[in-house]
């Protein structure tokens, strides 16, 4: 599956799943209507259309995560700042940052997560 994009009503729906899966298909549409305020039946409609798309299966009325939430952020990312930023991470954290600070923990942590991303020329 390539270039994992979901609208908004599909990814809220995939903050529930991620957290409560595996989760009895029952359940999820008690936990829709609590958390999303979805009736029964749009629930339903959710979880056929995200097993159509190859997000969850649903076996034995048991639906399970098919792929991460890490995976669809990588990629939203991704597809994000390449289409707003031209695929430039620098100037996708010049609008980021926009003049706020970061604690030195965050700077480590990103100088840190940088470092080990860097191309090696060998």
């Amino acid at each position: 599956m390539e270039g994992l994009k979901l609208c908004d009503s599909d990814y809220r729906f995939m903050l529930v799943v991620w957290e409560y899966a595996p989760v009895n298909s029952g359940e999820l549409a008690r936990l829709c209507r609590e958390k999303l305020g979805w009736k029964k039946s749009t629930t339903y409609t959710q979880i056929k259309k995200m097993c159509e798309k190859g997000y969850i299966e649903n076996t034995q009325a048991i639906v399970r995560v098919l792929v991460p939430k890490e995976q669809v952020q990588a990629d939203e990312s991704s597809y994000f700042v390449e289409r707003t930023f031209g695929g430039s991470l620098p100037g996708f954290l010049t609008a980021f940052l926009g003049g706020k600070t970061i604690s030195e923990k965050e700077a480590k942590k990103i100088k840190q997560m940088i470092d080990e991303h860097i191309e090696k020329k060998e």
